[in-house]
């Protein structure tokens, strides 16, 4: 199983939801809750299908800066070529 939290100012308005559930749902076996008394979003996923690019882009997208919360899972740090994945 696979867990990640992302704190987002904002994700508590209905609006910001529904544009990353449109996102999010393109992701197969990706589930994820909306804490909206906190603003945070919680993440599971069987399988890494996804990378936390894919989650800060998603966020960023809809002016929302995402932050990482606790460890991100080094599954989830996907590298292109040649690349680094630089985190916030």
């Amino acid at each position: 199983m696979i867990e990640l939290e992302v704190y987002a100012a904002g994700v508590r308005d209905l609006d910001k939801i529904f544009d990353l559930d449109r996102f999010f749902e393109t992701i197969p076996g990706l589930r994820y809750k909306v804490d909206s008394n906190h603003d945070i979003v919680y993440f599971e996923a069987e399988t890494a299908n996804f990378s936390v690019d894919d989650i800060r882009i998603a966020f960023e997208e809809i002016d929302l800066v995402p932050r990482f919360v606790g460890e991100i899972p080094t599954v989830l740090l996907r590298r292109g070529e040649g690349e680094a994945c630089v985190l916030p």
